[in-house]
């Protein structure tokens, strides 16, 4: 498990490149340039570890693309402390960047080989989640409720209502919403009934799996 100088350089590049797309959170930038990407995919991908592109990882799952990533962990507006409700831990990235953001994280994983990978991996790189469980992400993690924020890493067709109602009051659930393709959306919960929602275009994410247990 190697981090050259030649990796931190082709870091500080897909910083630029996700900057320029229109990233300005400084936290969430620095997360980008600081976690060593590569070592998240199949060796094989390694020259492709530093483009802005999602990648297989197995279980026919990807890794986000970077932007998707810097772009979700943005609209969270993460603050020091923060519990964070992740769903789809996947290859572990996006789990590593709010740990890097500074978030408690607990994250579900669908896919029972990726979720043994990754809960092996993390602390290997000094990511320590709260909790890192095997689940159905659907129904959320009640008896960890309320959370300050919650992300979906996969696309759902419809917004799970556990996950709103495991908001707190001021919370931020940022989910992509479609079947083929999907919108980015954000909820702010303003109180116990309401919800502010705003869309932020079009992403492309892997289906967001049900527990057929």
């Amino acid at each position: 498990m190697k981090d050259t100088f030649r990796h931190k350089g082709m870091r500080q590049q897909l910083v630029q490149v996700v900057k320029d797309k229109g990233i300005t959170d400084t936290n969430v930038l620095k997360a980008i340039g600081k976690i060593p990407r590569h070592l998240f995919m199949d060796s094989g991908f390694l020259d492709h570890a530093y483009q802005d592109k999602a990648f297989p990882i197995g279980a026919d799952q990807t890794i986000s693309q970077p932007y998707t990533v810097a772009f979700q962990s943005e609209l969270l507006q993460i603050q020091k402390g923060d519990k964070v409700l992740e769903i789809g831990t996947g290859s572990g990235y996006q789990t590593a960047v709010l740990c890097e953001l500074g978030a408690q994280v607990y994250s579900i994983e669908r896919q029972h080989e990726l979720f043994k990978k990754t809960s092996k991996f993390l602390p290997k790189l000094g990511y320590r989640a709260k909790k890192l469980i095997f689940g159905d992400g659907y129904i959320g993690l009640k008896e960890e409720a309320p959370f300050n924020s919650i992300i979906v890493t996969a696309g759902a067709p419809f917004v799970p209502s556990p996950l709103l109602s495991q908001l707190a009051i001021g919370g931020r659930l940022v989910i992509p919403v479609g079947d083929n393709v999907q919108t980015m959306t954000l909820f702010i919960r303003n109180s116990a009934k309401d919800f502010e929602k705003h869309e932020f275009g079009e992403f492309r994410f892997v289906p967001l799996l049900e527990n057929k247990n």
